[in-house]
């Protein structure tokens, strides 16, 4: 099975093989670079679920299965949350899933709510560069407890779930 993933970012790329892993499917994996048609720091689930389901849609030419994964920031029990979704569709069939949600430090949702975007706000914040292409803020917040790979792979996993079992054949629940 051929898979393309909606970004350039090797995070996304490895949540998503490890999800097909640890489903026990055999994937080839790769990174398309497709724009999300959100803005580059989605606010609130509508906009981060549609850019995952944008870069799904996109990556999927000339692929059996594309996924799109979309970090974003939304309100949530006091205050300002990291979230995370992802898409997967073969053209037909499209499964969504989310990751962790994780409260923001006051300091960073108030940059964040100013217009700046969460990754450099990050970098700045921990003294490195590319911390979205590292363990991510997931891995930051939780002091390494969960890293952005393994935040990720379980949005991936959940939106992987109509294509690994008959639970999604219909609206039904099972008897």
């Amino acid at each position: 099975m051929r898979v393309g993933v909606g970004s350039g970012n090797p995070v996304k790329r490895a949540a998503t093989e490890r999800a097909f892993e640890a489903a026990d499917r055999s994937a080839s994996v790769e990174a398309v670079a497709v724009e999300s048609g959100v803005s580059e720091q989605p606010i609130g689930d509508d906009e981060t679920i549609r850019g995952a389901k944008t870069r799904a849609r996109r990556a999927l030419e000339g692929y059996d299965v594309g996924i799109g994964i979309e970090g974003g920031v939304a309100d949530g029990p006091d205050g300002r949350y990291l979230i995370m979704w992802a898409a997967a569709t073969d053209g037909r069939e499209l499964g969504l899933g989310s990751g962790p949600q994780l409260r923001l430090p006051a300091g960073i949702a108030d940059r964040v709510d100013a217009g700046e975007e969460l990754g450099p706000v990050m970098d700045e914040v921990v003294g490195l560069s590319s911390v979205a292409r590292k363990q991510g803020a997931a891995g930051v917040l939780t002091g390494g407890i969960i890293d952005r790979e393994s935040a990720l792979c379980h949005a991936v996993a959940g939106a992987l779930g109509p294509f690994l079992t008959e639970y999604y054949a219909s609206d039904a629940a099972p008897k």
